[in-house]
This record gives C-alpha cells, sequence and structure tokens, in this order.
C-alpha cells in the first residue's frame, strides 16, 4: 500500500511494548511491524533513519535532539533539494523513532516546522490520449492499465487484486486494504470481462505448477498465515496479475510467488506514453485522475466520484472540479468572441468607438 504519514495528533496513546532487537534499525522494524504498517513505509523509515544517523557522522539519536533533527532537515531542503512530500516523509520517520522507538517526547518534536504542500492541479489526460496510451501501451500491461482507467484504483491496489476480489457475476471488484487501510467496491467494467477471464486463465496456469513443485503459497495480510496455513497456496487466494518469476519475501526470506513489481509497469506506462506523443508528465496515477474527471464530465455526483475512489474527504475529491473549470466544458474566452466576430452571449462585436458610446448613454 502507499507511504502511511505518521501523525502525531492521531497516533494511539496506549504503552507500547519493550523491544527486543538490539540494532537500531532492527529496533525501528520491530516497531514498525508491532503497529502493522506496510512494508513500504517500513523500507522509507529506515530509510531516513540511515540517512540521518549517517548524515550526523554515526551518532546515535538518543544523543541528539531538535537542532540535529533540524540541521538534517534543513540540508534535506536545502543542499538535496527534495520536494515537499520527502521532507515529511523524512520527518514523520524522524518523528517515529524518536516517539515510538526510543520512547523520547519532547515539546521541541512539536516546534519542528514542517513544510506547506503546493496545491497543484493533477494531470489528466482527455479521451482520446487516454485511447491513444493504451494502443500504444504493450500488451502484457496494457490489460492493467485499462484496469486502472476503468475503476480508478491506485497501481499498488490494482497489482495487490487476488481472485477472490474479482465478483463477474455482480460486476463488482473488492479494493482490500487500500490507502488508510480501508476497503471498497468498484465497478468492474464489462468490456474487460473476457480480457480478465483470459488473465486469470494464465495466472492459473502458474498456479498449478507452484503448486505441482511445492513452493510456497502467497503471501498473506497480517496472521492469517498462521491462522489458515493453507490458504496461501490456495486459489482464492493467488493474484490475479502474479510474477513470472519467484522472489524472497523482504520481511521473511521464503522464496515465494508475489504480485507483479510496480517498476516493471511503470516502464512500460512511460514508454507508452512516449510512444503515444503525449508530452505532459503522465505516470500510472494519471489514469486515475482522467477517470475522476471523466466521470464528472459524464454528469455523475461528486458523491459517488469519491466513494469509488475511497476518498474519506470531499474536499480531495473537489481538486477535480477545478481541472473541469479549465477543460472544455469551462468558461469560454472573450478572446474566442472576438476571433468570432460576436460580443458577448453571440452579440455581432462593435468597434470600440461603438462600445464606448454605449458605455456612456448607459452611464
Amino acid at each position: 500500500m502507499g507511504i502511511q504519514y505518521y501523525t502525531v495528533v492521531k497516533e494511539s496513546t496506549r504503552p507500547l511494548p519493550p523491544l527486543r532487537s538490539a540494532r537500531l534499525l532492527d529496533q525501528v522494524r520491530e516497531r514498525i511491524r508491532y503497529l502493522h504498517y506496510s512494508i513500504r513505509t517500513e523500507q522509507s523509515y529506515v530509510h531516513w533513519v540511515r540517512a540521518f544517523v549517517r548524515f550526523h557522522g554515526l551518532r546515535h539519536p538518543a544523543e541528539m535532539g531538535a537542532a540535529e533533527v533540524e540541521a538534517f532537515l534543513s540540508w534535506l531542503a536545502g543542499e538535496r533539494a527534495v520536494a515537499v512530500a520527502t521532507h515529511k516523509q523524512a520527518l514523520s520517520a524522524l518523528l517515529f523513532l524518536y516517539q515510538k522507538v526510543l520512547g523520547i517526547d519532547l515539546p521541541w518534536m512539536r516546534e519542528i516546522g514542517r513544510p506547506r504542500s503546493p496545491a497543484r492541479l493533477p494531470v489528466v489526460l482527455s479521451h482520446a490520449e487516454v485511447a491513444r496510451l493504451l494502443a500504444a501501451i504493450e500488451p502484457a500491461h496494457r490489460l492493467l492499465a485499462q484496469l486502472l482507467y476503468g475503476t480508478g484504483m491506485r497501481i499498488t491496489e490494482g497489482l495487490a487484486l487476488r481472485i477472490k476480489d474479482l465478483d463477474f457475476e455482480r460486476r463488482d471488484v473488492i479494493v482490500r486494504q487500500g490507502k488508510g487501510a480501508k476497503d471498497r467496491v468498484v465497478m468492474l467494467p464489462e468490456s474487460l470481462v473476457p480480457a480478465l477471464r483470459e488473465q486469470i486463465a494464465r495466472a492459473r496456469l502458474l498456479w498449478a505448477a507452484d503448486r505441482q513443485h511445492g513452493r510456497g503459497g502467497v503471501y498473506l495480510p497480517d496472521a492469517l498465515e498462521r491462522k489458515y496455513p493453507r490458504a496461501g497456496a490456495s486459489w482464492t487466494w493467488y493474484w490475479v496479475f502474479p510474477e513470472p518469476a519467484l522472489s524472497a519475501d523482504p520481511r521473511t526470506g521464503v522464496l515465494r510467488r508475489h504480485r507483479a513489481f510496480d517498476q516493471t509497469f511503470q516502464r512500460a506506462f512511460k514508454r507508452a506514453v512516449k510512444s503515444a506523443g503525449i508530452e505532459r508528465p503522465a505516470t500510472p496515477h494519471t489514469l486515475r485522475h482522467s477517470f475522476a474527471t471523466h466521470l464528472l464530465q459524464a454528469g455523475h455526483d461528486i458523491r459517488t466520484v469519491q466513494e469509488l475512489l475511497g476518498h474519506s474527504d470531499v474536499s480531495t475529491t473537489m481538486i477535480y472540479t477545478h481541472v473541469l473549470r479549465l477543460g472544455g466544458g469551462a468558461v469560454r474566452s472573450p478572446r474566442d468572441a472576438l476571433a468570432a466576430g460576436s460580443g458577448p452571449a453571440g452579440l455581432p462585436a462593435r468597434e470600440p468607438a461603438a462600445v464606448y458610446d454605449a458605455l456612456r448613454q448607459a452611464a
């Protein structure tokens, strides 16, 4: 799932058990896993804690405080010129380190300045651009791209789909553990049913081969693997988009079949954007933005779009209304009225002198 940013006011104040690990980075991993944070959050936080320690000459964080934290963050913003989101991510990791791992809760933590995220409009493709992009992407990745555009799912949500999450009878797709660890239901596009059935048939061949060779089952969340030892090897829990090659689990080291990797699809998407002649910074997430905008353009209400996207607050979905105001259905520029030889509301255009006389008479 996506990176989970740590927020001081929302964290539980319940006491945490003592750590068993001796090394600092192992302690960070232990605490993250106890709190059920995602593997991506773990990798991100460990990266920033390591960078913080190395920046200060391998000093232990317990020996440092506000001055060292602010110096590190200032270096990231000034010398490294990182984005606001990266700056916030590093700060979240250090707050987690001091409060949840080292057990230090000092007033200076709440006084550290937090950068303000700039209000940016999302990149949205037109229907014609989406069609060109989907035609240009490699066949091996086309179905996933079509599914992301057709449902509004994030790339990680689409890749994490399991066989049990597709309901062909009801035409539903259940998105499990989306951003914020929330489940939701989105539509299953009717036009993608044949291609999805073919993809499932290909996935079943890999599943059968894994079973025949006695390979480890797929990853199961939380403690399900202990509660249902055979579930990981069952067909219902198998990936819709499995990775062709086996790989080691990053936490347990078990060799098993993982879902397709994000980076593989992202590279294929980048090639398709170039091939389709799209000269804007489109990413797989652009398909989600285009999905939302095109639904609003089609007349669907914003609350429905909010539920399909999984937004907690409708204000997050409101960003797409700003995009609509700048699109084809927006207010017409007065310059276009001049070019068409007409004035406001389609009235014939008049020379400046005539306009001046009309204004004087009205006054």
